[in-house]
């Protein structure tokens, strides 16, 4: 059994360490005997987007939004294709706008998405920002969760037709917005930095089996010793719960 993992813009859409996401999913397919094969792309290379079964896309600020911009609208056919074919998807903060239908900076420059999804970004004033640690609540295989990150972002996002989750504590999509996050049968796309995964493993599961389902079908993965993991989860909700009640 193998995964392939495309990693895109990872010279530039790293922020607040996006390459631990890929690490953990190395990790935990690793440990169930899945071949791991994670390549990246950025500016001007070419790679058949069709060829993987995850396509990650970090997060970044501004400028680097609007350096892949142009790059990233040129892949949009293939990118079509490819979620046609099966693709799952983790998109985190940048690349979460990225695949909505604008990007709308500070400066009232407009940043063109690839219009995937009908959600739109508009900036925020500073006094709106949104920053701080999150926890959301959300439901994954039918078993309701949590999920602890950290949010910083000026963003705000709207017209969120399937969100993520139901923010527990923090702002989520727009300024105290209560939702947080896209989320479809193929799309996972969230603000939450820190970076997401290491402390979320059942997130990280979902997104292995959601990559899987396109050659393998439906699958239930084994069970990892997830103690580590679950202790850094738990300890982070009760501290961020317990500063926020």
């Amino acid at each position: 059994m193998k995964l392939k993992i495309l990693w895109m813009y990872h010279n530039l859409m790293d922020l607040y360490g996006d390459k631990g996401n890929i690490e953990v999913l190395r990790y935990r397919a690793s440990k169930r005997g899945i071949e791991v094969v994670v390549d990246t792309c950025t500016i001007g290379e070419e790679k058949d987007i069709t060829d993987y079964d995850l396509f990650f896309l970090g997060g970044g600020a501004d400028r680097e939004q609007t350096l892949i911009y142009k790059d990233l609208l040129q892949r949009k056919p293939q990118i079509l294709q490819a979620l046609d074919n099966g693709i799952a998807c983790l998109l985190i903060c940048g690349g979460y706008q990225l695949f909505g239908q604008y990007y709308l900076d500070q400066d009232g420059n407009r940043i063109d998405g690839l219009g995937i999804y009908d959600y739109y970004t508009e900036s925020s004033d500073r006094d709106h920002r949104c920053i701080g640690n999150i926890v959301v609540e959300t439901t994954i295989q039918n078993q309701t969760i949590t999920v602890v990150g950290f949010e910083n972002h000026g963003g705000q996002t709207k017209n969120v037709s399937t969100v993520f989750g139901k923010v527990l504590s923090g702002h989520g999509n727009t300024f105290h917005d209560g939702t947080e996050g896209f989320m479809n049968d193929q799309t996972i796309a969230t603000y939450m930095h820190g970076p997401l995964l290491p402390k979320n493993p059942m997130i990280a599961d979902e997104v292995i089996r959601r990559a899987l389902k396109k050659n393998y079908g439906d699958l239930q993965l084994d069970p990892l010793n997830d103690e580590l993991e679950n202790q850094a989860h738990y300890t982070m909700v009760k501290r961020i719960l317990k500063k926020n009640s």
